[in-house]
């Protein structure tokens, strides 16, 4: 039976582009690089206070990279997402949707990596007093 999640693969085909987004503009740490048996260049990514890794895989072998629309995303937590977005924004990459209120208060916009995947920022509601 199935425990829990270790990671989600990402493949993409600028290695250097897409890290640059994932630890710079969304400053996720890179915990470590290798080299599969067939030749691909992995690099595992965490998230402060996330358990579970994201796995950017680059391989040339399976030819280009193409990511349909409202296939996939990833979403993380932000404290400020106006915040964030100024600092995304900053580094080339504006948000690409929102902010958006939602009906229980948390407050929600995307930004588009590289490669065309779709990341989903969520601030949560503020407390109820």
């Amino acid at each position: 039976m199935i425990k829990r999640l270790l990671h989600t693969r990402y493949r993409v085909s600028d290695l250097d582009k897409t890290l640059f987004f994932y630890t710079r503009v969304l400053g996720l740490e890179e915990i470590r690089r290798s080299t599969s048996g067939r030749g691909s260049e992995l690099v595992f990514l965490k998230a402060p206070g996330s358990e579970e890794l994201i796995e950017i895989c680059k391989f040339d072998g399976s030819g280009p990279v193409i990511v349909g629309p409202d296939l996939t995303h990833l979403a993380f937590e932000v404290d400020d997402l106006e915040a964030f977005a100024a600092h995304a924004a900053s580094l080339g990459y504006p948000l690409s949707d929102g902010p958006h209120k939602t009906s229980s208060g948390s407050v929600i916009a995307f930004v588009d990596a590289p490669e065309g995947y779709e990341i989903e920022l969520i601030q949560p509601a503020p407390p109820a007093l």
